[in-house]
C-alpha cells in the first residue's frame, strides 16, 4: 500500500482488492473505511464540515478513476481503483470464510433484506443484524448497535450522511469496522445496473453511468473543475 495526498486529503493506494481486504481483516477494528472521489474532494474544498468528515476516517481508498490519476502523477507510480462494491463484496466473502459479524444498514426495506439473505445463502456471513436507512432516531440506532457489537459495520446512506453517521457510533463508543457503501446493495441485489466490467476496467463507468441516465450530465460537468485543478497542480 502506497499513501498520497489530494488537496490535504491523506489517501490509501492499494495495489489490489485482496490486500484492502487483508488490511481491513487485520487492522480495521474500530477503524472507518471512506471512498475517495473527485466528487469527494471537489465537496471537502468547498465545505470544511465535509473536509472534517473525510480526515476523521481512517482508511481513505481511492473509487474513483480521476482520484486514481491524481494519485499516480503524485507518486510516479500504478495506482489501480478499488471500486467499492467489489471491496465490499470481496469483504463480506472474506468474513463468511472468518466467521466475523456483520450489521448491514441502509438502503430500503425490501433491498437490505434481499442483501441479507443473499450474503448468507452465497458466503454464509455471519449477520446479526440489519435495517433500512430510513429510521430518524440516530441515537436508537447507534444504542442498537452498541448492545450488538458487530465487527463489521457497512453503511448504505449515500454521502455525506453514511459518513457522518459512522463518525457518531466512534463517538459513542462503537469498535467496528465501519465502511459507507453508499448504493452496494441495490447493485448487489440487481436493484440497481452497474457498468459492464469493460467499462470499468477502462476506467469509463462513470460515462456508462452518464449514458444511463442522462440528468447526471450536470453533475458530471462540474467534475471538469477537477480536472482544472488537477492540470494547474493545485490539488
Amino acid at each position: 500500500m502506497y499513501q498520497s495526498e489530494i488537496s490535504s486529503i491523506p489517501v490509501d493506494c492499494f495495489q489490489t482488492i485482496d490486500e484492502a481486504v487483508d488490511y481491513i481483516l487485520s487492522h480495521g477494528r474500530g477503524k472507518i473505511a471512506v471512498a475517495i472521489n473527485p466528487e469527494k474532494i471537489l465537496a471537502s474544498i468547498k465545505d470544511e464540515k465535509i473536509k472534517n468528515v473525510l480526515l476523521d476516517a481512517d482508511i481513505r481508498y481511492l473509487d474513483g478513476i480521476g482520484a486514481v490519476k491524481v494519485a499516480q502523477a503524485k507518486l510516479k507510480k500504478n495506482i489501480n481503483r478499488i471500486p467499492g462494491c467489489e471491496l465490499w463484496e470481496s469483504l463480506m466473502q472474506a468474513s463468511g470464510k472468518t466467521k466475523r459479524s456483520v450489521f448491514l444498514l441502509g438502503a430500503d426495506s425490501a433491498v437490505v433484506s434481499k442483501t441479507k439473505l443473499k450474503l448468507e445463502a452465497q458466503y454464509g456471513v455471519n449477520i446479526i443484524g440489519y435495517s433500512d436507512g430510513f429510521f430518524e432516531d440516530d441515537g436508537a440506532m447507534i444504542d442498537k448497535l452498541l448492545s450488538l457489537q458487530p465487527e463489521i459495520l457497512t453503511v448504505a446512506m449515500g454521502s455525506p450522511r453514511q459518513e457522518l453517521f459512522m463518525s457518531k457510533c466512534r463517538e459513542a463508543g462503537l469498535n467496528s469496522f465501519m465502511m459507507g457503501v453508499g448504493g452496494t446493495y441495490n447493485v448487489f441485489v440487481g436493484a440497481a445496473d452497474r457498468a459492464p466490467k469493460a467499462w470499468c476496467d477502462l476506467g469509463l463507468e462513470w460515462l456508462y453511468r452518464l449514458l444511463k441516465e442522462p440528468s447526471r450530465f450536470v453533475r458530471q460537468v462540474k467534475l471538469l473543475e477537477f480536472v482544472w485543478l488537477a492540470c494547474r497542480n493545485k490539488l
